[in-house]
């Protein structure tokens, strides 16, 4: 699937794979930031992507950040749309109590996923058809 880009930054940088066979794009910063414990910053990617008709892109935290920092996305996954054309902007929080990230311009802050997306048709109907979980949730294990 050819998926172009546009820079509208000029510290925007190719969203890239690191390995072959990666399901994700690294998406890098544009601009250097200071998230401090328990803050979040919108950080801007310096692009824009045009997502193919029948497609979302999901915007994913990178699991080293994560784990070894603390940034997260906060609204993870976010989610980009086959007709959104504006710049990719990652809404970043700190989750650590006590040390504060520092992002670079070209950090490598989240990930680009590219997913097909069925059809969908929503109606109303009077009834759900029935499973095994039915309407437990929330970690209910359907008992009392």
């Amino acid at each position: 699937m050819e998926l172009p880009f546009r820079r509208v930054r000029p510290e925007g940088r190719l969203p890239e794979a690191r390995h072959p066979g990666d399901a994700g794009l690294d998406l890098r910063a544009a601009v250097g930031v200071t998230v401090k414990p328990g803050e979040r910053a919108m950080v801007p990617t310096g692009v824009a992507v045009a997502i193919p008709d029948g497609h979302a892109g999901l915007v994913l935290p990178r699991s080293g950040l994560a784990s070894k920092r603390g940034l997260t996305l906060a609204n993870a996954p976010g989610l980009i749309d086959a007709g959104y054309r504006g710049e990719v902007t990652c809404a970043v929080v700190n989750l650590d109590p006590h040390e504060a990230v520092e992002i670079a311009v070209g950090d490598r802050i989240a990930q680009l996923v590219i997913v097909a997306l069925p059809g969908v048709s929503p109606s109303f109907v009077d009834e759900l058809p029935g499973t095994a979980r039915g309407e437990g949730g929330f970690g209910s294990t359907g008992s009392a």
